[in-house]
């Protein structure tokens, strides 16, 4: 009697513990279904400014290529293909929505993209025709996201693909690219500010019509003002070229206050990039940098644009410490400079980041706007 008591109380105590890690594993998974319906995912469109190495799979010339030494030398220790001796905007974004880092939708392999994906190429322009044939232009950006789109529905169907892309977050910096190669002869100044941000806003409507209903800008920086073109005048800005920068500036506001009229549910957190680049240009010390020149390349300012030695020139000169420098090249900002620019644009008052920021923008719900 007292073997099969024993027997009866082992068995009780089996079924209890099963029933008890039964419980747990549905607590879990209860858990990921509530993180999964509140979840904010990050999209990514745009140029070498925000790409993370997607043009390290496609077939472009250098210039367009940043998968090698020195780039990557600090947070990464090798180079990714991001135009920086670190990080991007979108990572520190990624950091401080609390998501991973955006994987490049090109990247080979099992992509997941509940997360959100980065689609930004270096090099590419709102035209198509801002080198063509060597990078992944904002049209075929957005037929990708189609493609994100078409799979996220098969993995979590129709209703939960809906849901995660109408709380996503679409990150859009790009037209840079097609104002530095603009050729003077073919259009006005206020035409191709105009077809520019006409493809902008078609970039928009089709996100939109997949689901999305909240949107991050940047706004073109002093373009004349890079190291690249001040090396080539001199030391000194193109105003020229500025002046293109803030055309866009002026117009694309006006273009986001119609989406807002006719897009039902369309937010966005508009950033003055402009400012900011100017801002640390003037007083760099002011921001910690002791140089609002590049930290790698060759010649005045290291303007030369021969990071790496792999770009046809081979010299170039690396600094010590690229967190004393506002630009990694002659081109791109070093990683101390994303950081700050990407803290504006979570968490900045509505004179630098408007009418919301992007930490609004992640956090809030349909409710709070």
């Amino acid at each position: 009697m007292m073997a099969k008591s024993i027997s009866c109380q082992c068995i009780c105590f089996f079924l209890s513990v099963v029933f008890i890690f039964v419980n747990l594993i549905s607590c879990h998974n209860n858990k990921i279904e509530l993180h999964h319906e509140n979840h904010v995912a990050l999209f990514i469109f745009g140029d070498s400014l925000l790409d993370n190495g997607n043009n390290n799979y496609i077939s472009t010339i250098l210039d367009f290529r940043a998968n090698f030494w020195p780039y990557g030398e600090t947070f990464f220790n090798y180079p990714t293909g991001r135009f920086s001796d670190g990080r991007l905007i979108p990572d520190f974004i990624a950091q401080f929505a609390g998501l991973p880092l955006i994987p490049p939708y090109l990247k080979p392999g099992n992509p997941e993209f509940r997360n959100g994906v980065n689609f930004a190429s270096a090099g590419a322009g709102a035209l198509l025709e801002t080198h063509q044939g060597l990078v992944v232009d904002l049209g075929t950006q957005i037929k990708y996201f189609k493609k994100v789109e078409t799979s996220l529905r098969h993995e979590l169907g129709v209703a939960k693909a809906k849901n995660l892309l109408s709380k996503a977050v679409y990150l859009i910096g790009i037209g840079g690219n097609d104002y530095l190669t603009k050729n003077s002869t073919v259009v006005s100044n206020e035409e191709f500010v105009s077809m520019v941000i006409g493809n902008l806003t078609l970039a928009v409507k089709e996100i939109y019509k997949k689901g999305g209903r909240k949107f991050g800008f940047m706004e073109m920086m002093p373009l004349g003002c890079l190291p690249y073109i001040k090396a080539q005048n001199g030391g000194c800005c193109i105003n020229g070229i500025t002046q293109l920068a803030e055309l866009h500036n002026s117009g694309f506001p006006k273009a986001l206050n119609e989406l807002k009229e006719k897009l039902n549910g369309f937010k966005y957190a508009h950033y003055n990039f402009f400012e900011s680049v100017s801002e640390r240009l003037n007083n760099p010390s002011k921001y910690g940098f002791k140089d609002a020149t590049a930290c790698c390349g060759y010649g005045e300012g290291r303007g030369v644009y021969s990071c790496g030695g792999k770009r046809g020139v081979t010299e170039f000169i690396l600094c010590e410490n690229p967190d004393d420098y506002l630009f990694f090249d002659a081109y791109h900002f070093s990683e101390k400079a994303y950081q700050q620019f990407a803290k504006l644009m979570w968490s900045g008052t509505i004179d630098i980041v408007w009418p919301y920021n992007f930490k609004t923008l992640f956090q809030a719900n349909d409710q709070m706007f």
